[in-house]
């Protein structure tokens, strides 16, 4: 019997629609249950929205809809968006179904009979923002959110929660509660100040569910929202397949929320849970906040990021691998375009993309598009690398150490791009003798199976690509790959590739100023349209394709005695750069096409010096480029900078050059 593996997220609010913050959490989780069910775990992953309250209540009337109208339509955008991303939950609970209902009135009734409920009155300040009550003086702020709070008089219902201060403090104890270490600290401090009892009900507005056997309260928002995570799996169903359901993956193995609603959570929710005597979830996990200037995302500062401007652009791979790379999780983490987009081009365009674009292609190109036999099980200090970044990736990963965890594995792809290079297989290529034909076979084979092994740890966090790759490998359908038995040597040779194409083309300057066009729009209220590049411009290059162009036009050269400032001369960019792939271009005699290390990203350049260098005596030489040179097509082929060289009258082209040792991304002043 499958071992099971229960994820939630939190339920999202939907008094405004969703950013990429509410993003981040789901991601992040979705990530966590594809991991699991690769490992083999019968996985449950849950997420919603959470619809009730009187902040609700009151959005609602603003917006001249009803409360049901206004919830319809903004977790209608939760889950349309929810689907473009592709996120792979197994349900969408939301408190307005009755389904829902029910089980919250059930889990009412069982806290209630079981002697924590009982009627009261409450005075004092009410925070309808976090539909929270706070002990702060009338006309105080909110200690939570400095907003203004509201004197609220009611006849109320209250829990006893201060019965359970003993018992939540032994779980914090426990170190995997809740995670992390400081959010646990947290917790505790706020339990040991004293416990009160908590108000469970309200009777001033009726946006709610009803109390049981009294109608004129309804059941307070956070109980009402806490109860989701059992609802959706069936407690409280009369049905047998629902409450097989509840047996089966009660208590969550993981539920996943923002360090702002720890108190809710780590709290209130296993006091309720202890109330009704269920099981306790096994740990709860707060991550922090995604800041865009500095700042908390929020409606109310007009900063919030769409996750559709980021899919129209860069797609939803690039946003899932950025945020849970870039930002060490359970810590604040900031969010720009342009970090998005550098991100994007070195880890994925010029990392992964550029290592299976080179490796499935040279396959292709030098042994008929099918995987080699190599010597032994390929190159042993690759082989162990790989072995080592398995391990090293399985235990970050599962700690929700995600930005480490990817680092190991781009650790591993930047090994096989150094060993392409030092090998040059392009060199072997051109030989006919068997020596240097093993040694070719053994290297791609080696390359690609490291490629197949970061493809397989990695396809949880960026999914669509990774099923192109490894369709690209032969292997099959990803999905139904055993992830607990990946090790190195498992791709067999003789495997036939599939149809190589990029799956991370480059993204040049323009994304960003796409991307912030279209944010503004929406800021303006204006209807936002996805900003197209012009002619002129290709924000994301597509795939290398040769194809036959007429030669470009000659350009005039300048005037003999033109004179320019020293403020044009700053404007060109010259940075030393490392030649780690040349080859020539089919049909053009004058050009190599050679792929660049700037220290930062790698460069695709076109070069018409063909006459002059050797394909092989480039590789590994350092070299001067004009790094801010406008993109340029040729012969099919996007070149981003020129190689600088001298060309005399009559005489081959010679490369600028330095004597001594200059570190590549030097910029030359």
């Amino acid at each position: 019997m499958a071992r099971k593996f229960y994820i939630t997220t939190p339920i999202y609010y939907v008094n405004a629609r969703p950013h990429i913050g509410h993003a981040y959490t789901t991601l992040a989780c979705d990530a966590i249950a594809r991991r699991q069910r690769m490992l083999g775990a019968d996985t449950f992953f849950l997420t919603g929205t959470d619809e009730h309250g009187q902040k609700i209540e009151r959005a609602a009337q603003a917006a001249g809809k009803t409360p049901q109208e206004f919830a319809d339509e903004v977790s209608d955008k939760f889950r349309a968006l929810w689907r473009r991303m592709g996120i792979s939950n197994d349900d969408f609970i939301r408190t307005t179904e009755e389904r829902h209902k029910r089980r919250v009135q059930e889990l009412w009734r069982v806290i209630r009979d079981n002697g924590y409920i009982y009627k009261g009155s409450y005075t004092g300040q009410y925070c309808v923002f976090d539909e929270l009550y706070v002990d702060v003086g009338p006309g105080e702020p909110c200690p939570e959110c400095g907003r203004p709070t509201e004197t609220v008089h009611e006849e109320n219902y209250f829990f006893k929660l201060s019965a359970f201060q003993t018992q939540l403090l032994a779980l914090y104890d426990g170190p995997n509660f809740i995670r992390p270490e400081t959010r646990r600290n947290e917790v505790a401090s706020f339990v040991r100040s004293g416990l009160r009892d908590l108000s469970i009900s309200r009777s001033t507005f009726s946006w709610g569910i009803p109390v049981p056997d009294d109608p004129k309260h309804v059941i307070y928002v956070w109980l009402d929202a806490l109860a989701n995570y059992i609802t959706a799996i069936g407690f409280g169903s009369s049905h047998q397949g629902a409450q097989d359901a509840f047996k089966k993956y009660w208590p969550a193995d993981l539920q996943m929320i923002g360090k702002e609603i720890v108190r809710f959570h780590c709290v209130y929710w296993p006091a309720l849970l202890m109330a009704a005597g269920l099981p306790l979830p096994k740990s709860i996990v707060a991550h922090g906040w995604l800041l865009f200037e500095e700042n908390k995302m929020s409606k109310s500062r007009g900063n919030i990021v769409r996750t559709e401007t980021i899919l129209d652009v860069l797609g939803a791979d690039a946003l899932r691998y950025f945020l849970l790379r870039e930002i060490v999780f359970g810590q604040d983490g900031s969010f720009s375009f342009d970090a998005l987009v550098q991100r994007y081009n070195s880890d994925l365009a010029n990392g992964l993309g550029n290592l299976a674009s080179r490796t499935l292609t040279m396959i292709t190109r030098y042994s008929g598009g099918s995987v080699p036999s190599p010597v032994a099980s390929g190159d042993e200090a690759i082989a162990d690398t790989a072995r080592k970044t398995i391990e090293s990736y399985n235990g970050l990963f599962d700690q929700q150490q995600f930005s480490r965890a990817l680092e190991a594995s781009w650790a591993l792809v930047a090994a096989v791009d150094k060993y392409i290079v030092e090998n040059a297989p392009w060199s072997l290529g051109e030989k006919t003798d068997e020596a240097s034909k093993t040694t070719l076979a053994t290297i791609l084979y080696t390359s690609a199976e490291a490629l197949r092994i970061v493809t397989a740890l990695v396809h949880s966090v960026i999914p669509d690509a990774t099923t192109k790759i490894w369709s690209q490998l032969g292997s099959g359908d990803i999905q139904k790959f055993d992830l607990s038995s990946l090790k190195w040597g498992q791709l067999q040779p003789g495997t036939k590739l599939g149809a190589v194409e990029a799956v991370f083309p480059r993204a040049d300057k323009s994304a960003v100023e796409r991307m912030q066009q279209m944010e503004e729009q929406e800021r303006s209220g204006a209807p936002v349209t996805e900003v197209k590049p012009s002619a002129s411009e290709n924000p994301l290059s597509g795939p290398p394709v040769v194809e036959t162009s007429k030669a470009p036009a000659a350009v005039s050269p300048p005037v003999a005695d033109a004179k320019i400032s020293i403020d044009d001369f700053a404007k060109i960019e010259l940075r030393v750069a490392l030649v780690k792939v040349a080859e020539r271009v089919p049909k053009a005699d004058k050009l190599l096409r050679l792929e660049v290390d700037l220290g930062t990203e790698t460069r695709q350049i076109l070069a018409g010096i063909a006459e002059s260098y050797t394909p092989e005596s480039l590789v590994g030489r350092k070299v001067v480029i004009v790094a801010n040179l406008a993109p340029r097509k040729m012969r099919g082929l996007e070149s981003n900078g020129m190689i600088v060289a001298a060309s005399p009258d009559g005489g081959k082209a010679v490369l600028a050059g330095f004597l001594e040792d200059v570190p590549v991304g030097t910029r030359l002043k």
